[in-house]
């Protein structure tokens, strides 16, 4: 519905009568009277006409002699709700006047009018992970054959993300953790671009965009931290896209589609189990066959997860990792039947791990976090290293019952299961080795998404 506004107006010098063929033409039982230069100075209804011809007025004299000067108004950048709002009680309409004072709007009980689309832009957040077992079985080459089994939680630390749609084909892609900035006229330079941007361009790759954007990202984890770091920045760039189409991914797809990105368009050997906790988010139990993943929330008892949150100490060991690289001599060495039956005790124990956990024997728990340390290290000579294995058995000699290397291994972050009235020794050890104690807590949801508008928050012009 357009809004005429020459209907509802007419010069403050006119007549009762011109003034009342107004009001019979709009149907609203009112008249605003206006200056010269169209600002509103005052408002008539049919009520005030009629008082007014009672009281002796004719037909001929001006409009103004019967308006209210102090009428109800809003200005053009008032908030619906507040207009919804005074709607309420005895107020039956409200003009809206534009800075000028020259009517914009008007809105009613009846008729809230439509407004123009502003514009927004989305903003996306998807969680790190912490692995508890089963690291290894969810690579391809190990479960095309066998069945893998991991369990994960995803954590309070993220990869942030925002987009807004451009009005032309240009895309500028910035990266806080990267510090550099991608600049194209349009998708396809885009994708040739050189540069550090490799995972956002396989993204694009597969989502295919018909639009210019521009995407901003940074993360509260540094690089090569094996937190599930990469699958955490494609589940927060994926987020975007999704939020600007019709048919909308799902939870599945979404991990898919990340997988597909990182693993297939990029080649970098990994994992599923980090795509999986960026979107699902939660404690997971997740299978891995042949022909599809089973991912399982596990719901624990409110005191088992507090009492599990404050027993570990999650510890930067200061050394980035390569995953792919890591991963590809696993595969290699996958191919020694001695290599395939660790990993498969590795899975066996991610079973009684999760037993444990769900009863609540978290001392059980701890131990479990060391055994399959211990037979994670010796699935290929990269994972370990004699820095990383100091910093292991100082923590058991400083109140550990158990820990592991998160991620593919050679670096990046601890995960150490500590008794309680043992946690200030443990900590107090591992900062006097100048290692950094990040803290987090555990998150239940996975990626989120979500709209802003721009004006009516930080209103950054294109």
């Amino acid at each position: 519905m357009s809004f005429d506004v020459e209907k509802y107006v007419i010069e403050e010098n006119a007549s009762i009568k011109s003034a009342l063929l107004k009001v019979e033409e709009n149907h609203y039982g009112m008249i605003f009277a206006q200056t010269n230069a169209g600002k509103i100075v005052g408002l008539a209804t049919d009520g005030d006409i009629r008082r007014a011809l009672l009281w002796g007025a004719t037909l001929v004299d001006s409009i103004s002699n019967c308006m209210n000067r102090k009428f109800v108004w809003a200005a053009t950048d008032t908030p619906r709700e507040q207009l919804i709002k005074r709607l309420d009680g005895h107020i039956h309409f409200i003009p809206i006047l534009d800075p000028l004072g020259r009517l914009s709007s008007i809105i009613s009980k009846n008729y809230l009018p439509l407004e123009d689309e502003r514009a927004v832009y989305i903003r996306s957040r998807a969680p790190a992970r912490v692995s508890f077992g089963g690291g290894g079985s969810d690579l391809t080459h190990y479960f095309e054959n066998n069945s893998g089994a991991v369990m994960n939680t995803a954590v309070s630390i993220y990869s942030h993300g925002a987009m807004r749609v451009r009005d032309d084909s240009k895309i500028i892609i910035s990266s806080l953790d990267l510090g550099e900035t991608l600049i194209a006229d349009n998708f396809e330079e885009a994708l040739i671009k050189k540069g550090p941007f490799g995972l956002i361009q396989s993204l694009m790759h597969v989502v295919q965009p018909k639009y210019g954007f521009e995407l901003s990202l940074n993360s509260d984890f540094p690089l090569g931290s094996g937190l599930g770091g990469s699958a955490a920045v494609s589940a927060a760039v994926l987020g975007c896209f999704n939020m600007l189409r019709k048919d909308k991914w799902n939870q599945h797809e979404l991990a898919e589609i990340a997988f597909q990105a990182e693993r297939l368009h990029l080649g970098i050997a990994g994992g599923w189990q980090d795509q999986y906790a960026a979107v699902f988010g939660g404690f997971n139990f997740i299978e891995f066959h042949p022909t599809e993943n089973i991912v399982s929330p596990i719901k624990l008892q409110s005191d088992i997860a507090l009492e599990l949150e404050e027993s570990l100490v999650l510890c930067n060991t200061g050394m980035d990792h390569h995953s792919g690289n890591i991963h590809d001599d696993q595969k290699q060495t996958m191919a020694s039947s001695s290599v395939q039956k660790l990993v498969k005790k590795n899975v066996e124990l991610t079973y009684s791990t999760r037993k444990h956990l769900l009863k609540g024997d978290l001392v059980k728990f701890g131990e479990c976090l060391d055994t399959a340390w211990r037979l994670k290290r010796n699935f290929s000579s990269m994972i370990s290293n004699d820095y990383i294995d100091a910093i292991y058995e100082g923590a058991l000699e400083n109140g550990a019952l158990g820990g592991k290397l998160l991620g593919a291994g050679g670096g990046g972050f601890f995960i150490f299961y500590v008794p309680p009235f043992k946690k200030n020794a443990l900590i107090t050890h591992l900062k006097s080795k100048n290692l950094t104690i990040q803290p987090f807590r555990f998150e239940p949801d996975g990626l989120k998404t979500w709209t802003s508008r721009e004006h009516e928050n930080h209103s950054i012009g294109k």
